[in-house]
């Protein structure tokens, strides 16, 4: 009997143990939804994908507002929405405005380099991003892509752009 109810404290304090190990992960995962922090950006997915670094823990990060040509099946201006994401903060530490998280388990936020651009707004601006608007009703994003379109900058030299979710469809 003596042995059963060891086996049973050692099961009962190995379920919680792991169960604990998940439920700080859930919690850290969550504590950055609507939080500010500092964290260093250690890659460049594409125009509006970064990974950063915070305390240890690689983040993926989808910048809110707006969304830039893709990368993969080699839409005009994605390789270039990628390297200019990549000369505004790669390697660089940066003040992340956490909003909320994607289906994809990303978080989505807003990004300050440290030069105190908002690197989402300067993606606009240098016209190698799109306003968001199925998802961002910030009138600050709409002028900005207006004057870029307005000045032809970056992806508006283009004849007939296409929005990034215009070719997914495709």
């Amino acid at each position: 009997m003596r042995l059963g109810k060891i086996i049973l404290v050692v099961l009962c304090f190995f379920f919680n143990l792991s169960f604990g190990q998940n439920k700080v992960h859930l919690s850290a995962q969550a504590s950055f939804k609507n939080h500010t922090f500092v964290a260093k950006v250690i890659g460049i997915m594409d125009g509006d994908t970064m990974e950063i670094l915070y305390k240890n823990t690689p983040i993926k990060v989808r910048l809110a507002h707006i969304d830039c040509p893709e990368k993969r099946g080699k839409q005009p201006f994605g390789a270039n929405a990628k390297k200019a994401l990549s000369d505004l903060c790669f390697g660089q530490n940066v003040t992340v405005y956490g909003e909320k998280y994607d289906r994809y388990r990303r978080l989505i936020a807003v990004v300050v380099n440290n030069k105190k651009q908002v690197v989402n707004q300067e993606m606009i601006k240098q016209g190698m991003a799109w306003h968001f608007k199925r998802y961002s009703k910030d009138m600050a994003y709409a002028k900005l892509e207006v004057v870029a379109r307005k000045n032809k900058v970056g992806l508006w030299h283009d004849i007939n752009p296409i929005a990034p979710w215009e070719w997914r469809k495709s």
